[in-house]
């Protein structure tokens, strides 16, 4: 059933205040962005760009080839300065009426709908139903549903099919794929179709490129909305250097390479599930199958063990500031073995403080 935001949670806490001020020098496990990232080649293609900085930008070359990486005409596309943009150009450019976001999910877009003076209401997802979707959950009158795939934080991998059931005439489906790329071949992803009325698909490049503090993502869409949410946005809003890694991250060599570190990141989370599996008698419970390039934990005490792997020098990321998950939460990146391997001895000295 929805559920009336109240406002209780911090909705604009994110993990990177983990590892902001006194966080800098832990091992960041709490947020997503891949780690060893940017690869060399494309601080290289950014760091050429710098020569055309007297120059307003030119976003038309980037914006073909978004296109073309996912086979639609240029109409269908816009650039944005990271996918969090693109939740506040839906807030203020869509005339909706009855806003519904999905959660647990990452709370940006909430936050963007209440501050363009949107009563927003919300479906909780349940830790009984491993925070899966039953598409009959969502009020029939929402004109605007907003769901993440995989979900952040739960690192659920809907089924595409049970997200195009949410399509209604009138109603705008947003579904965020910021994560999709760390997904093996992509599957469930929406991004490039056509055939789904009201859809509107959000990809990031921040998050497998290390490129969070460039600002770079876009929205795929039908032409009007495009027109729509572009109107909304301020000139140039994607700076030259964005734009150049934009270009580059579509081409066939880094999708080969996103493709390659998809594969990787399934391998080094598995790993990761299974060492977390041997604290069962410590009660804690990895949500699976997890899909993305997180886990999502729960533990007794864990707000205690988080703040016990801090001194031991590690940082995660807390559950409790998304909408139906609490303090007995917690989301961990998916890292190397090697860092995997001294995070799991540091949970286990962490756990037995909590105890003691």
């Amino acid at each position: 059933m929805p559920m009336r935001t109240d406002g209780a949670h911090d909705l604009r806490h994110h993990g990177d205040a983990e590892v902001r001020d006194g966080g800098a020098a832990l091992v960041d496990l709490a947020v997503n962005v891949r780690a060893d990232t940017p690869p060399a080649w494309l601080r290289e293609r950014i760091a050429e760009s710098l020569g055309s900085l007297a120059a307003y930008p030119d976003g038309r070359a980037a914006r073909a080839a978004v296109a073309a990486r996912h086979g639609l005409p240029v109409e269908r596309v816009l650039l944005t300065a990271g996918a969090a943009e693109a939740f506040v150009l839906l807030a203020r450019a869509l005339k909706v009426r009855q806003p519904v976001v999905v959660h647990p999910q990452f709370t940006e877009p909430e936050a963007a709908l209440r501050d363009a003076g949107h009563t927003v209401d919300r479906v909780l997802l349940r830790a009984e139903d491993d925070f899966r979707l039953d598409p009959a959950v969502v009020p029939e009158d929402a004109d605007l549903v907003l769901v993440g795939n995989p979900t952040n934080p739960t690192s659920v991998l809907h089924p595409a099919e049970s997200l195009a059931r949410l399509a209604r005439p009138g109603r705008t489906l947003v579904v965020d794929e910021a994560f999709m790329d760390a997904v093996p071949g992509e599957r469930e992803a929406l991004a490039g179709r056509t055939d789904i009325p009201g859809l509107v698909v959000l990809r990031s490049l921040t998050k497998t490129w290390g490129l969070a503090g460039l600002r770079i993502g876009y929205v795929l869409a039908a032409p009007e909305t495009i027109a729509e949410l572009e109107r909304a946005q301020p000139l140039w809003p994607v700076s030259t250097p964005a734009l150049a890694a934009a270009e580059a991250c579509v081409a066939p060599r880094a999708l080969a390479e996103a493709a390659h570190a998809a594969h990787r990141i399934a391998a080094d989370r598995a790993h990761l599930v299974a060492g977390l599996s041997e604290f069962d008698s410590d009660g804690l419970r990895v949500v699976e199958p997890a899909e993305g390039p997180f886990v999502l934990i729960r533990l007794p005490r864990a707000d205690v063990v988080r703040h016990h792997l801090r001194n031991l020098g590690f940082a995660v990321r807390r559950g409790d500031t998304f909408p139906g998950l609490g303090d007995q939460w917690l989301r961990i990146a998916v890292r190397d073995r090697g860092t995997v391997n001294r995070f799991l001895q540091a949970l286990d000295q962490a756990v037995t403080l909590t105890k003691d």
